[in-house]
């Protein structure tokens, strides 16, 4: 079974959600990089989604664009993204770990050698954020080939023939998106989300993780309480780093525990 099949099936039997935080590898340099995972482990997260930097990151805000593009700009290349990856597989051997791309970064290397690199490292899953289900099968018939779980993002907009379309493609979890525009750190959320969840729910049988300005322990229990069985957190996770200086890894645990704490319903 794929890590992330493992980690859910333990959620649902435990009555637990998912709390999954991002971070753009190589952010904000390799060694801190490593240390904020390092810390995020420790806070007990459920899974990690981390970015590979990409020039036109188009689904992130600013607080992420700012990141990946700090991180290029310091030379830190796919290769050296793996290579991060392999050393915090080594870290924890069963929490799931997701990559999150863009099309590009995996045409460049090519799909099988790309997702078998992937793999290597000790990626579960991959979500190409700019590659649409109409013209996936090709991609998602090489991750699969290796046993990288294809991750897809759901929105507000996602009709329901692109849903039936992820139900065949689709492995590990679907991210949904909990408002139309890119991630940050805002509070507000589209109406339609809890019909989106539920349109997700009919179509697809996996995990509904929520993302895209999901900052705050309230807001992660408010999208618990919406039908989500996770949340995905980044921009804050930048923020707390830049905000705490060389001493981040107390507050990046401390953030992950609490944040964990509340998807799971405890008092925070």
């Amino acid at each position: 079974m794929n890590r992330y099949a493992i980690r859910f099936a333990t959620l649902r039997r435990t009555g637990r959600k998912a709390f999954i935080p991002f971070t753009v590898l190589g952010f904000p340099d390799r060694k801190r990089c490593l240390a904020s995972i390092k810390a995020m482990l420790a806070g007990g997260v459920s899974a990690l989604e981390l970015g590979i930097a990409f020039s036109d990151p188009i689904a992130d805000g600013p607080v992420i664009q700012q990141a990946t593009h700090e991180v290029l700009a310091s030379g830190f290349r796919v290769r050296d993204a793996l290579a991060l990856v392999a050393e915090v597989r080594q870290q924890d051997g069963d929490i799931p770990i997701g990559l999150l791309v863009y099309h590009n970064i995996v045409a460049a290397r090519g799909a099988e050698r790309f997702f078998a690199d992937a793999r290597a490292a000790g990626a579960d899953g991959v979500l190409i954020a700019d590659l649409p289900p109409e013209m996936a099968a090709e991609t998602t018939s090489a991750a699969k080939q290796v046993g990288i779980a294809p991750i897809f993002m759901v929105s507000p907009l996602t009709d329901t023939a692109r849903l039936q379309r992820l139900a065949s493609l689709a492995e590990g979890f679907l991210y949904v998106v909990s408002r139309l525009g890119t991630t940050g750190s805002q509070t507000q959320f589209d109406d339609q989300l809890r019909a989106t969840l539920g349109r997700a729910r009919a179509a697809v049988d996996l995990p509904l993780c929520v993302g895209f300005g999901v900052s705050t322990p309230a807001a992660a229990q408010h999208m618990v309480a919406l039908g989500a069985d996770g949340v995905i957190t980044g921009s804050r996770i930048i923020e707390i780093i830049r905000a705490a200086g060389e001493n981040f890894g107390p507050a990046v645990e401390q953030f992950c525990r609490t944040m964990q704490a509340a998807v799971d319903g405890m008092a925070v």
